[in-house]
């Protein structure tokens, strides 16, 4: 007996994964309209201590004053202490001076795209497909927009670190630490030739998650060593590097085995980017570019999407990390390869005299000259 037509094409993983999305757009909502609540508020009360300040200043304590009758009249309501009262004060002044919007316009959540929606300027919004955040401020948490009041001053600069807060769920961590490594300035510079292997909006999503130089401090090394010791570090220290390259990077495995018609070859680094849904090659070199490597790159490329990729991937991106690169070399290189490639240089802690390692005392030494010094004490 056949089963009828409807039952066959039936799909629940599918079903399952749109029930999914959908409640996760719930949950998403449920929290922007609790934040934007909440900075209405904010903004509403930094106005009110704004024009009071105008007016009698703080010299007589009212700020004080205010925030402990706040604390004592609602003490289930957070966030009314002296130093976020200012906050307020800071948030309302921050986005109301160059307003020229109407008396009943919802100012704050009109501001940044006001201000950067202009036929000199592409707004960051059009270039991202997942969501339409026209409203970044309102979706954004109270400490979100205070460290980047406080630390980014460049509109645009702010816009964008708004815009990467929310489609990649930055936390208030990651965000103060992006902002102190400036990767407003540093993704998107790498030499690369994702314009013309990706689609256009694919090309942005890479570029924007993709930076130069890549800072990879947490490793001191003599000055004698090469790329095998620089892979082995990495992976020792997989958290921090993994911090560094990004939000949603998996690490899939070290000098990782793929078998090509019968001959064994071996990626340095590759990773899986779980928001992209792409694999990442990444090949390590402890020199200054050279040309040819993007060939072997481009090969290695082309085996993940054939060996590796399962439906539902996206295109494998190939990243080349060099200790110093000549943009210009970079780019000539790699015109014409049809894989999506990036160029770009990396950094290491303060490398260490070779002759230095060997001078070093060895901890059993250290724990014995301890316990000597604290017999001697006694």
């Amino acid at each position: 007996m056949s089963t009828p037509q409807h039952i066959q094409t039936f799909n629940y993983p599918q079903l399952l994964a749109q029930v999914k999305q959908r409640v996760r757009l719930a949950q998403q909502r449920a929290a922007y309209s609790a934040y934007g609540e909440m900075l209405r508020m904010y903004w509403d009360i930094g106005h009110l201590l704004s024009d009071a300040q105008e007016q009698i200043g703080w010299g007589n304590g009212a700020l004080q004053r205010l925030s402990a009758d706040m604390r004592n009249d609602f003490p289930e309501v957070k966030g009314f202490s002296v130093r976020n009262c200012q906050c307020m004060i800071q948030f309302y002044n921050e986005y109301n001076e160059e307003l020229t919007l109407p008396k009943d316009t919802d100012s704050i959540t009109q501001l940044p795209v006001a201000q950067l929606q202009n036929p000199n300027t592409q707004s960051p919004v059009a270039q991202l497909p997942k969501y339409n955040f026209s409203l970044p401020i309102m979706h954004l948490s109270w400490t979100h927009n205070i460290i980047l009041i406080q630390r980014v001053k460049d509109i645009k600069a702010r816009y964008w670190y708004m815009v990467q807060s929310l489609t990649n769920h930055w936390t208030k961590e990651f965000l103060a630490d992006a902002i102190r490594h400036d990767y407003y300035k540093q993704h998107g510079a790498l030499a690369n030739n994702f314009d013309l292997a990706l689609p256009q909006q694919e090309a942005e999503e890479v570029k924007t998650m993709l930076k130069d130089p890549y800072l990879f401090d947490m490793l001191t090394l003599t000055d004698k060593f090469d790329e095998r010791d620089i892979e082995i570090g990495l992976v020792k220290e997989v958290e921090k590097f993994l911090l560094e390259m990004g939000t949603g990077f998996a690490f899939m495995g070290r000098q990782y085995h793929l078998e090509v018609s019968g001959d064994d070859y071996y990626i340095d680094l590759l990773m899986y980017n779980t928001f992209m849904h792409r694999y990442m090659v990444i090949e390590l070199k402890n020199t200054e570019f050279i040309p040819e490597y993007i060939g072997k790159l481009n090969f290695y490329c082309s085996a993940v999407d054939e060996i590796l990729c399962r439906e539902g991937d996206n295109q494998t991106i190939g990243l080349l990390l060099c200790r110093t690169k000549d943009k210009i070399k970079a780019e000539y290189a790699l015109r014409g390869i049809n894989k999506p490639i990036g160029v770009s240089d990396y950094e290491l802690g303060n490398v260490l005299p070779h002759d230095l390692r060997s001078s070093l005392p060895k901890i059993e030494d250290i724990e014995k000259d301890l316990i000597e010094y604290d017999y001697k004490e006694k």
